[in-house]
């Protein structure tokens, strides 16, 4: 997987452990953060904010492969296990002990499925690095920021959500924005998935009244928020499409947790002080 590191000058594993350091996370960019163009800006700022606030990184690079997420989702056992091993045999091989990943199927795999395969390692999902980054006075969000007073609504993943109880840390990051977050008629445990899980992005719909991304985003559309907030590349690609088929891009963004954040002009401690 190639994360955009040319302009953020990223350093992969291969190159730590060239020059005999060791970084404080492994950043695990993720089949869609490394290919869709959409979510490649999410990884470009998520990067951006492990950089502004000192945080030692890398990434694989060419040497990380998919999860088996998707496989092991479609029934394909053989594949999951065969790709999981490798990650496993690579992330080993390097001594990686944490890793920090923006994608909620990528964390619930790495996180829950790998230990059983052998890959035991503390895996945080970027809504909650972020909580625990303004937690701690390291992130802060200028005054008077580009969200603040502005109505937006969380749409929980499934993975983050109802799979890993992971609810308030993204809520905690929108209220540091000061924003005015307004839930949708079903969220929290009762979210409605956004139709992409258990592989079903990676083939056609099934016969039914309706598309399950229209219904979603006509629950957020109703709160008449102006930006959908998501913490999921999966969620980002449908929610869009949902907007999209209501008519109201041109009117409501669809923008991950990172991506606000680099927006409102965050400051790392240093910068704030």
């Amino acid at each position: 997987m190639n994360a955009p590191s040319d302009e953020l000058n990223i350093r992969t594993m291969a190159q730590w452990q060239s020059s005999g350091e060791k970084p404080e996370v492994l950043f695990w960019v993720g089949c869609a953060g490394s290919f869709d163009d959409r979510a490649r800006r999410v990884t470009r700022a998520v990067a951006q904010i492990l950089t502004q606030v000192g945080m030692g990184f890398a990434v694989l690079g060419t040497e990380e492969s998919c999860t088996g997420d998707p496989a092991r989702r479609a029934g394909n056992e053989f594949l999951f296990q065969m790709q999981a091993m490798q990650n496993i045999m690579v992330m080993n091989g390097y001594g990686v002990q944490k890793i920090v990943t923006a994608c909620p199927h990528c964390f619930n795999t790495i996180r829950n499925e790998y230990p059983e395969l052998g890959g035991h390692y503390e895996v945080v999902h970027h809504a909650t690095l972020l909580q625990q980054l303004i937690n701690e006075g390291r992130l802060k969000v200028k005054d008077g920021a580009a969200f603040k007073g502005k109505r937006i609504t969380f749409h929980d993943s499934c993975y983050l959500g109802r799979a890993n109880g992971i609810y308030e840390a993204p809520r905690d990051v929108l209220q540091a924005l000061d924003a005015d977050l307004v839930e949708m008629k079903r969220s929290r445990a009762q979210g409605l998935c956004c139709g992409a899980g258990g592989a079903q992005l990676f083939k056609e719909s099934e016969k039914g009244t309706a598309e399950v991304h229209h219904e979603r985003s006509e629950e957020a559309l109703a709160t008449k928020a102006s930006v959908v907030a998501v913490a999921c590349p999966f969620c980002m690609t449908m929610m869009r499409d949902g907007v999209k088929h209501h008519n109201k891009e041109n009117e409501v963004e669809v923008l991950d947790l990172a991506e606000l954040m680099i927006k409102s002009g965050v400051l790392a401690s240093s910068d704030a002080q």
